[in-house]
């Protein structure tokens, strides 16, 4: 079991999306304990009545899963495009109603795509190569930040996994001000579902100044949801593929890559970051 109080966490923060199980340890086989798991549940995401995909997710944080999967898959370009958002449990698991601006539906429905959704997955159920790459508006250089503030919120992104502190089975997206503040974060199984639940968080607090920070790697669709929320900055722990770093390039969004104390990796567009 992780080291930490568990069940006071359990009983503070009335935490979702854990579920307990018994298990076996390593030199204790022979006496089941108790742990934590991570719950991973299919998500539909229903546009005026149609299902359009489903994910597997964690189930918390999701009106701002369907907000920013929204914002990030171009199905709207404002909040206001959708006027409402309701989650029904279903026997196989969540529905997410949204129902969608007349304008926008019809234009969803001109595009709309089949695909079945899995934690880390990529173009699974796209129809047609050409569905995989939108285009993407060509970012400002409005942003800057400074490295001396990244190993501080480092320290931060922990505190937006409660369910990864008790399972070690979450990644993390945050939100960080100029400052290296830590605005805001959501966690999930999968790390895109996990940008997807900060982007809408983002766009209902209206942040706009300051970067993201992931704790995963950064692959085409990561930066590609960035983009199309406007994101100029893009901090991830890990490594980039190349088509991210391309995607980057193209975009004008700075990709930073092994994003960790003492160290960074800037792959593209270098000028909106301060050493």
């Amino acid at each position: 079991m992780n080291n930490i109080n568990s069940d006071q966490l359990i009983n503070e923060t009335q935490l979702t999306g854990v579920t307990q199980a018994q298990v076996h340890q390593r030199g204790q086989l022979a006496t089941a304990q108790p742990d934590w798991l991570a719950e991973e549940v299919p998500v539909a995401l229903v546009y005026n009545g149609i299902s359009h995909v489903v994910m597997m997710c964690t189930p918390k944080d999701l009106e701002a899963f369907a907000l920013g999967f929204s914002l990030s898959e171009g199905i709207i370009e404002s909040p206001r495009d959708i006027y409402s958002i309701e989650i029904n449990q279903t026997c196989n698991g969540l529905e997410v109603q949204i129902e969608l601006s007349s304008r926008r539906f019809t234009g969803l429905k001109a595009r709309r795509r089949a695909m079945a959704g899995r934690t880390g997955c990529g173009v699974c159920g796209i129809e047609q190569l050409a569905d995989i790459f939108r285009p993407l508006p060509a970012l400002p250089f409005t942003q800057r930040f400074s490295l001396t503030h990244l190993d501080s919120a480092l320290k931060q992104l922990r505190e937006v996994q409660e369910v990864g502190q008790l399972t070690g089975c979450t990644h993390a997206a945050a939100w960080l001000s100029p400052q290296g503040e830590l605005l805001g974060g959501c966690e999930d199984v999968g790390r895109h579902v996990a940008l997807d639940k900060l982007l809408g968080v983002r766009a209902q607090q209206g942040w706009q100044q300051g970067a993201v920070l992931t704790s995963s790697r950064a692959s085409y669709e990561m930066v590609q949801k960035a983009a199309m929320c406007g994101v100029e900055i893009l901090f991830v722990v890990s490594a980039a593929t190349s088509l991210a770093v391309e995607i980057a390039e193209r975009s004008n969004l700075t990709l930073v890559g092994f994003s960790k104390p003492g160290r960074a990796t800037v792959f593209t567009h270098p000028q909106r970051i301060v050493d």
